[in-house]
């Protein structure tokens, strides 16, 4: 119930309102008033779709998904697949800017510095609306990673709190990025990033993975009894410390030979001890017994990774990466490993601050081992020409054969890829006008909703894409004499069909329209985009 303050005097309330401001509050405050983004100045008259860059597509695997690359501000692609890919992602890894002060933020055409008084105000500003979007992208079993270091890693756990839910963080991973021990004058090295794990609900995905055994381990298996039990090594079985009890006793063997007990006592009980002599896994050899743990026994594939990730290549040791794809601060290995835990053979995985591509890469040395067909949309700016002389070659050697380094043929991975480049259309002050408009512009999403791409017939009124036995119509135009023809032609073809259509009406298609339509699923358009899109923005 809400108190009643209206007995209170004047001075009565003011020294309430004092009490209640200078209370402590948990969680995130900040200035988000005075840290506007250019990108919303840029859509401030316009609404964001995309445009395909032809001469960029890479087909290479007929029976293959179709991944993505998105050139534009990632506010933006993110707005758009909101409408194309809402509750469809099962993985989504970013690595974004750290935040360092030292020229790694990009602010409203500036470099944030370590001086700058709003500089995490506007580091969360910028998080928060994209994940914000991100989060409706993900499916009910999704997850999200998110790599950070000191600098905001603290900031961000809160902000995550805040946008998933405190219960749904599933784990802070420390990677292991350098080895190279430098230290400062007046602190000690730096050497390791972390992982935010969240999920989007209770129920997600999860894999057991492990990490893979060393090479010192496996050579540690090297005795041979060449009685079936394959290889083995010894563990001692005096008690050398730690918890427990010590247990206490001299053994005698089935020769009847007398081993004293231990300084510490034995591991474990007489009774434990004679069965593994009965089962002829006791070792007599030396001064103390031991027991023969035998390699076919354990779990061959390695320990069970836990939360530190310190088997994975780091920055220096992944070099191979950095030569031949100019990759970035991160081996493929890592991705992998989310993609291993996290993902099915089928999943969509999206990487919205792509820089080099090493997330799509990784998606596609993952379907080769496994056999899987992920489909990776990735997205990122061009500053620096990243998206165009980086992130795009790299993707295009990986899908293609290439010539390493030291110029030897390599063979690609094969795959798929669509470019697209965000673009806009202009508000007006009509809306009929603008629903004209974003509908002659809206192809290209309805194309990568559907995941339907190869244009088969085009006329000014409709077009027909297909893939593999999908069918997608798009009809532009009010004006229905056009629909017969449209209906003819999607007669002809057989498969899953659907139909997008233009309609004014916000409540749907006139069914009057299609009373004789069979096995065609019915869209409105533009209306689904403009739902999405009133979330967003203000139009």
């Amino acid at each position: 119930m809400a108190k009643d303050y209206s007995h209170l005097s004047k001075q009565e309330l003011l020294r309430k309102i004092e009490k209640l401001e200078s209370r402590k509050k948990y969680g995130l405050i900040w200035d988000e008033e005075r840290t506007k983004e250019k990108f919303e100045k840029d859509a401030e008259n316009a609404l964001p779709v995309l445009k395909e860059i032809k001469g960029k597509e890479i087909k290479s695997g007929s029976d293959q998904p179709m991944n993505v690359l998105i050139e534009g501000d990632n506010y933006h692609a993110l707005s758009v697949l909101n409408f194309t890919h809402r509750g469809k992602i099962d993985v989504i890894y970013i690595d974004p800017p750290f935040n360092t002060g030292n020229k790694d933020f990009y602010y409203n055409d500036s470099y944030v510095d370590r001086e700058d008084a709003y500089r995490h105000s506007k580091w969360l500003s910028f998080m928060k609306k994209r994940l914000a979007l991100a989060k409706n992208l993900l499916s009910d079993e999704g997850s999200i990673f998110i790599q950070i270091d000191s600098n905001e890693g603290a900031q961000l756990k809160l902000l995550m709190d805040e946008i998933f839910g405190e219960q749904y963080f599933r784990n802070q991973i420390t990677w292991q990025r350098s080895s190279s021990g430098k230290t400062t004058s007046r602190n000690i090295s730096e050497d390791t990033d972390y992982i935010i794990w969240y999920s989007k609900g209770e129920d997600y995905i999860f894999n057991k993975v492990y990490k893979p055994l060393a090479e010192t381990t496996k050579r540690m298996y090297s005795k041979d009894d060449h009685d079936g039990r394959g290889l083995y090594r010894l563990y001692p079985l005096q008690k050398t410390g730690g918890p427990g009890p010590a247990t206490t006793y001299d053994y005698i063997d089935n020769n009847g030979r007398v081993w004293k007990c231990p300084a510490k006592g034995w591991r474990m009980r007489k009774e434990k001890l004679k069965i593994l002599e009965n089962e002829g896994r006791l070792s007599f050899g030396g001064k103390t017994l031991s027991e023969k743990a035998y390699w076919n026994e354990r779990d061959s594939e390695g320990q069970i990774a836990n939360n530190l990730w310190n088997d994975i290549p780091n920055i220096q040791g992944s070099s191979r990466e950095k030569v031949d794809f100019a990759g970035g601060q991160k081996p493929i290995a890592l991705i992998q490993r989310i993609l291993e835990m996290t993902s099915r053979k089928n999943s969509i995985v999206v990487d919205f601050f792509a820089g080099s591509g090493t997330t799509g890469h990784s998606v596609l040395e993952m379907n080769k081992s496994d056999g899987g067909n992920r489909q990776f949309i990735l997205c990122t700016n061009n500053d620096g020409d990243i998206c165009t002389k980086i992130c795009y070659p790299r993707i295009m050697k990986a899908i293609k054969d290439y010539k390493n380094s030291k110029g030897k043929k390599m063979n690609g991975l094969s795959g798929n890829l669509k470019y697209f480049k965000t673009s806009f259309v202009k508000k007006s002050l009509s809306k009929d006008d603008l629903k004209i408009r974003i509908t002659h512009e809206c192809t290209e999403m309805l194309c990568l909703r559907e995941g339907i791409f190869d244009e088969v017939k085009s006329t000014g009124d409709y077009k027909i894409f297909k893939q593999a036995n999908r069918i997608m119509g798009v009809y532009y135009s009010l004006d229905r004499a056009a629909l017969k023809n449209l209906k003819k032609e999607l007669e002809k073809m057989i498969g899953e069909k659907i139909l997008y259509c233009f309609t004014l009406d916000p409540l749907g298609l006139d069914k009057s329209d299609f009373a004789d339509w069979n096995g065609v699923s019915l869209e409105p358009i533009p209306q689904k985009i403009l739902d999405v899109y009133e979330q967003i923005y203000e139009y």
